[in-house]
């Protein structure tokens, strides 16, 4: 399957988008990690895979005016198309565990061929504490570490994980396109 998202699973984040102030919103948590991994690796521009709210953009706006953050959100209006030209850093905070099952590759492959230097993955574990309008668990994707490095692996080459109350944080540089399972 090629497409990232279906029509009817971004109708449901949108109207979640809606309905719930604090769905979304908490990238801006991660933003001191962001922040760290950039200078780290010397990357000035900053993709949010899955942005949101976009309180990763406003946390870093205050605290490293100096990153270039761009967003990326299918379910955001004004969002919803892939920004012009690279980022050098792709995050995807909370995104993953996110995605329908499957549209994962499809999606793991996107950000494989975005044309960043590095990316960070911070995946949540564990059942969400909210629920989609259809009564779904808002995280679609529940599995343990392991199995999500497995899939990362052919993906992306590891710089860096690390697994700690039910998240796993994942930074990588994406390996060259070939078709990955």
């Amino acid at each position: 399957m090629n497409s990232l998202i279906s029509p009817e699973y971004a109708a449901l984040n949108k109207q979640l988008h809606h309905e719930r102030a604090d769905f979304g919103a908490t990238a801006g948590k991660n933003a001191q990690f962001v922040i760290y991994y950039a200078r780290k690796y010397g990357l000035k521009s900053v993709l949010d895979y899955g942005c949101g709210k976009g309180t990763l953009k406003v946390a870093c706006a205050t605290q490293a005016p100096d990153l270039n953050i761009c967003e990326y959100d299918p379910a955001i209006e004004g969002k919803e198309t892939m920004p012009a030209g690279k980022s050098d850093f792709l995050v995807a905070l909370d995104v993953m565990e996110h995605i329908e099952p499957d549209h994962l590759r499809a999606v793991l492959r996107h950000i494989q061929g975005a044309g960043a230097k590095a990316v960070m993955l911070v995946i949540d574990l564990k059942p969400a504490s909210k629920t989609l309008p259809d009564g779904r668990n808002a995280h679609l994707i529940v599995q343990p570490g392991k199995w999500w490095l497995n899939k990362l692996r052919k993906h992306f080459q590891v710089l860096h994980s690390e697994e700690g109350n039910g998240t796993l944080l994942y930074l990588g540089r994406p390996l060259p396109s070939r078709d990955a399972a």
